[in-house]
């Protein structure tokens, strides 16, 4: 993978939320809350690359101990969280912290559109953070598929079917999730997306069950016959007829 970051960026497409719902139990109305609150609004930045945050203090974890201090010498390095500074500064600290050690780099960053931080890249279902980075480039429907993939995994998908906003948002947050509200916010844009018509999503229907086949019996052997006073008599009669003849 080259530095620049950039792929097809290719945008969601309405039919991939339903379609990723459908993976946790959830319809679209419920991804569409999450991101409205939850993600950035948009998986890329101006220049098509995925949109990332870089952390200093992530950085300051996953640096190997030999290079923490060129880590903190840099600026790129600390215990505390924040010093976060503007979007468009985010690549250039990448980029910077990549020539000191690449894998810490890219685990210290949150990544696109439900900003997946990399460290969490086998929960979000990539066994490797370039594989994680590689597919973010292509397409959006990979940031929200790993989001989905990430709830799953850390078993916060029974909240978000539950409509328990405050759990989900804790699960997805961490603790400090009420300073942004998005206890609240969630089930506002979760009733102003119920009223609006959901995406058609056709879901095969279940095969229906083989009818069995019925197997041709053969036909039933006559009965043989009884013997009872009627063909007693008739069997005396012809014997009498062959002895005195008939007139």
């Amino acid at each position: 993978m080259n530095n620049t970051f950039k792929g097809a960026a290719r945008r969601l497409d309405d039919i991939d939320l339903p379609k990723l719902g459908a993976l946790i139990g959830v319809g679209e109305d419920e991804l569409h809350a999450f991101i409205d609150v939850e993600t950035r609004g948009s998986g890329f930045d101006p220049q098509g690359r995925p949109v990332i945050l870089f952390e200093r203090h992530k950085f300051y974890q996953y640096v190997p101990a030999a290079k923490r201090s060129q880590a903190v010498n840099a600026g790129l390095a600390n215990k505390t969280p924040g010093g976060y500074g503007k979007e468009s500064e985010q690549y250039g600290k990448l980029l910077k912290a990549i020539a000191i050690d690449r894998q810490a780099a890219l685990y210290s960053c949150s990544w696109g559109l439900a900003q997946v931080m990399g460290f969490n890249h086998k929960l979000a279902g990539y066994d490797t953070i370039e594989a994680m980075v590689a597919a973010f480039m292509a397409d959006e429907e990979a940031h929200l598929q790993a989001a989905v993939t990430f709830i799953k995994n850390t078993h916060i998908d029974d909240e978000l079917r539950a409509h328990n906003w405050a759990g989900f948002a804790f699960g997805y947050n961490g603790a400090n999730y009420r300073i942004n509200a998005y206890d609240s916010k969630l089930p506002e844009s979760y009733r102003k997306w119920s009223r609006i018509k959901d995406t058609p999503w056709p879901q095969a229907a279940p095969p229906a069950p083989a009818k069995p086949i019925a197997v041709p019996q053969p036909p039933a052997a006559p009965a043989p016959p009884v013997p009872g006073k009627e063909g007693f008599w008739a069997a005396l009669i012809a014997i009498l007829q062959k002895l005195f003849g008939s007139k």
